[in-house]
């Protein structure tokens, strides 16, 4: 028997001696729950992922001090199997380090290992930094228990689709009784069911046990969710945690039969259900503007309120994150604003209990088109350029605001809009984090309702979920003016941006809209220029905030286009 503590722990990235903290209180937990072995995430120590940080000369010697921090930590914490991930120095030619994973008991390590498959696909980018281990197995005796280890990407090769080398068979080759995998294992929609299924076929294939760790907590573009999991070959995941949270977490492994029961022996709580998209949706935002916010030092943030739906939806997720009472709103009309901007804004955050400013713009458009035109220039901004100026009016007072008093500015595109760049730079893209911008805008109407259904009540009022889309900077402006109407749009930009990492039943149905208006002269003249519009407004996406990361694709990191290119 082997009493195993899950330390599914929130580490923050670089912040060495806080992770050390953590790892030193879930292991206290572990030995108060007569743990024998406490298992962190993949690169626990220095959070994942550090990036250039490994560049650095002073976090090297920041790191090479908590490691041996740590060692004394599991000396204090006595006769406990700690399992860690850091970042150990590769001796050879090559990258100067591994990917690590360590197990240490009272101040020694017992064994070292690392990882061999380091994706560079996506959002990762491990091969920067660090060199493939060997292909070799690494297994421990912990009392009467052969437990072989893994790292997160050595698990999901074992139908060797990817890489030549399969580091799931050659574990299964040394006979372990159990797998220990740790995992940073970033969220996306359906990614969690993924992970269910590529580790139960491994593990039924090799009829073998497994506890998979993953680490939580948001990390700029990234949310992690946490759901750690354990694996028994024939039923396959029998127990799960948390989602979203910290939770530490001992189960019993009872060696002889290879099957896991509850810390105390009895049967182990069903693993739960999976979360309706808008509710994933939701819970991922929540999560990653939360650790957004602390990491980065902000004590509140603001917000643009047009009275549109998602500047509404990107404040309503705010105030479930922080409180309505860290969250301020300003409306900033001009002459071509509706009567609803302003008072739309005020219901909304009457619901909210958000303090709204207004700040009129009128004055300051027609001062700076009056200097513009007095000076040299000779020239009174007209047309896109006026509608634009608007908007960077706006900006520009935000930004101010955001100076004055510290808040975090959140900008409130949503994907549609940003994939053809229906936007104004150095405007509405103004921010230093996106909450919605992985959301098609059909999207951002469905995550509304949900927030109104599961409130009970219309948190957002129907005035601004009714209302035509519109930027509100020309008169009697429509969204449709300029595009197609979002049902139409949504579809094909999910050709074009996700393709085959869409989840088959919504594939289907984009594929098969796209195909509809293949068919006909029109519809193929609007994908081309929908795919045009993509291309041409990759500037402004290298220039936006960072957005929280929901879909299997989203801008940023994980998509990476040249700007200065002809490909359509």
């Amino acid at each position: 028997m082997l009493n195993i503590t899950l330390a599914q722990i929130n580490p923050t990235i670089g912040d060495l001696e806080g992770n050390l903290a953590l790892h030193l209180d879930a292991a206290r937990r572990a030995r108060h729950d007569g743990a024998d072995l406490v298992v962190f995430p993949e690169l626990s120590l220095t959070g994942y992922y550090p990036c250039d940080l490994l560049d650095d000369e002073d976090f090297r010697q920041r790191l090479a001090l908590s490691m041996e921090r740590l060692l004394a930590a599991t000396r204090e914490v006595a006769s406990l199997y700690w399992v860690v991930g850091a970042p150990t120095r590769h001796p050879g030619p090559g990258k100067p380090y591994r990917n690590s994973l360590l197990v240490i008991r009272d101040g020694e390590v017992l064994l070292d290992y690392h990882k061999q498959l380091l994706p560079t696909y996506n959002v990762f980018d491990e091969r920067r930094h660090f060199e493939p281990g060997p292909d070799v197995a690494r297994v421990l005796r912990i009392g009467r228990t052969q437990v072989g280890f893994m790292i997160c990407e050595d698990g999901w090769n074992d139908e060797g689709k990817d890489y030549a080398v399969n580091p799931f068979q050659r574990l299964a080759d040394a006979a372990p009784d159990l797998i220990v995998s740790i995992n940073a294992s970033p969220s996306n929609v359906g990614k969690r069911e993924q992970r269910h299924a590529v580790f139960r076929a491994a593990c039924w294939r090799h009829r073998l046990p497994l506890v998979f760790v993953n680490q939580v907590g948001g990390h700029d573009q990234l949310v992690y969710d946490g759901a750690s999991f354990a694996i028994e070959p024939e039923p396959g995941v029998v127990f799960e945690a948390k989602r979203f949270e910290t939770d530490v977490v001992t189960l019993r492994f009872e060696t002889d039969r290879g099957l896991f029961a509850a810390r105390d022996g009895g049967p182990l709580p069903a693993p739960g259900g999976g979360l309706d998209t808008m509710a994933f949706y939701r819970k991922q935002i929540v999560l990653g503007l939360r650790d957004y916010v602390r990491r980065c030092g902000f004590d509140r943030v603001v917000v643009g309120a047009s009275g549109g739906i998602d500047s509404a939806l990107t404040l309503a997720l705010a105030v479930e994150a922080l409180g309505a009472d860290k969250v301020a709103a300003v409306t900033m009309p001009s002459r071509f604003s509706s009567v609803g901007s302003v008072a739309d804004s005020q219901a909304l955050c009457d619901r909210l209990g958000v303090a709204l400013d207004v700040c009129p713009v009128e004055d300051i458009v027609r001062q700076i088109g009056d200097t513009m035109a007095g000076s040299t220039l000779a020239l009174r901004p007209s047309g896109l350029a006026l509608e634009n100026l608007q908007a960077r009016v706006r900006g520009t007072v935000l930004m101010t605001l955001s100076n004055a008093r510290g808040h975090l500015l959140l900008t409130t595109g949503n994907k549609s809009e940003i994939a053809v760049g229906y936007c104004t730079l150095y405007g509405d893209t103004n921010g230093g984090l996106g909450l919605i911008g992985d959301l098609y805008k059909t999207e951002v109407f469905a995550l509304c309702r949900h927030l109104n259904e599961s409130a009970g009540r219309a948190v957002i009022p129907a005035a601004i979920l009714d209302k035509p889309p519109s930027a509100e900077l020309a008169p009697d402006q429509r969204d449709t003016d300029s595009l197609p109407p979002y049902e139409v749009l949504d579809e094909v930009l999910k050709v074009l941006i996700e393709g085959d990492r869409l989840g088959q039943e919504e594939r289907a149905a984009a594929e098969a809209a796209v195909a509809a208006l293949r068919e006909g002269d029109e519809g193929q003249a609007l994908i081309a220029r929908i795919k045009g519009m993509i291309a041409r407004n990759e500037y402004k996406r290298r220039q936006s905030p960072p957005i929280v990361r929901l879909r299997s694709r989203a801008f940023g990191s994980g998509r990476q286009l040249p700007i200065a290119a002809r490909h359509y």
